[in-house]
This record gives C-alpha cells, structure tokens and sequence, in this order.
C-alpha cells in the first residue's frame, strides 16, 4: 500500500520531480529519480516496441533512455525541467535510431566474418564438437553471436570488438560474459550420456 510520501509523488508535475532531481545533492532524489523512471520507462519501452520491433532492445532503449535524462537532470543539463517528457522523447529517437545504426553494422560485420576464410579445425573430437556448438551457438542473440565469434574466431581485442560493434568496452565484456555462460550451460546440457 503506498504511504503519504509515495501519493505525493504521484501527484506531482514532470517538472517538479524534473526540478527535485537536478537540484538534489547525490542520494537525496531517489524517490524522485523513481517517480520519473516509473513515469517514462513504459512509454519509452513501447516507442522501442514500435521502432526497433525487438523486446530485449526495447528493454535496453528505456534503461539507456531514462539513465541519460536522470544523469542529465543530475547534471543541469536540461534547460527546461517542464520539458522533460519531450527530452525524454527526443533522446528516445536518437538512441533507437542510434541502436537501429548500430544493428545494420552488427549485420554487415557479421556478413564479414562469415564470408572469412575457413578455419583448420581440430581432428580430435574432444577439442571441437561442430554438431554440439552450432546449435547452441546458433540459439544465442545476434549481438553475443557476434562477440563471441569476434572474440574467439575472428581472435579480435576487446577495444577494437566494442569500436566496431557501437558499444562501450564494459557492454561487450558483459554481453561476452552471458553469452559464455549460455554456451557453457548449453553445452552441458547438450553433452551425450
């Protein structure tokens, strides 16, 4: 049941909460901060629906979207705290088609690396097991897909897989990270008895 505090909140103008935030020493505005996250991170998650056609990027456009205008507040980097519902939206058609850009290089990189010559594969059954991986390697989101193959096959440093892919150094080392856990657990799971 939400208290005293959490009605006033509701209550509240965009620009209100827009101004408690960017006024805010660190810490103080939390409450705010979640107001206006719970206010727009729907909206921006169905604008990602509508334009990327995609649940996971529509996922990440509202956590990236919502993170920029909180900094951004935090910062006073908005002129107009009134404003905030059309920043936020703003900043939603930028990142997506920043996204959508960020895709179509993702697609043609991994044209590339798949048009790459063949490598000489181990003899030896055990070190390589083509009919095991392909499926699970297969199963994975394009984008870890990708990593993963830029990391191990295409042998690529991490710097160089982030420049190329649009991502920050600390995004690809996580993505890699999930995507090697889903092929472990794959993996284990596809091993033969």
């Amino acid at each position: 049941m939400p208290g005293p505090d959490t009605a006033s909140l509701a209550a509240r103008l965009d620009g209100d909460l827009a101004r408690e935030v960017a006024s805010a020493t660190a810490g103080d505005a939390a409450a705010a901060e979640g107001e206006l996250y719970r206010r727009f991170a729907r909206r921006v998650r169905l604008f990602g629906l509508k334009h990327l056609r995609d649940d996971m990027a529509a996922d990440d456009l509202a956590q990236q979207v919502m993170l920029i205008a909180i900094e951004r507040l935090r910062a006073g980097e908005i002129r107009n705290p009134d404003e905030i519902g059309s920043f936020i939206l703003s900043t939603s058609r930028l990142v997506a088609t920043g996204l959508r850009r960020t895709e179509r290089r993702r697609q043609n990189l991994h044209q590339r690396v798949d048009a790459g010559e063949p490598m000489n594969l181990p003899a030896d059954a055990r070190l390589f097991d083509a009919d095991r991986i392909r499926p699970c390697l297969g199963a994975l989101r394009e984008r870890e897909r990708t990593i993963l193959l830029l990391t191990f096959y295409a042998e690529r440093p991490m710097p160089e897989i982030a420049e190329k892919m649009g991502m920050s150094a600390g995004a690809v080392r996580v993505a890699r990270h999930r995507a090697v856990a889903a092929m472990r657990d794959c993996l284990e799971g596809r091993r033969p008895a």
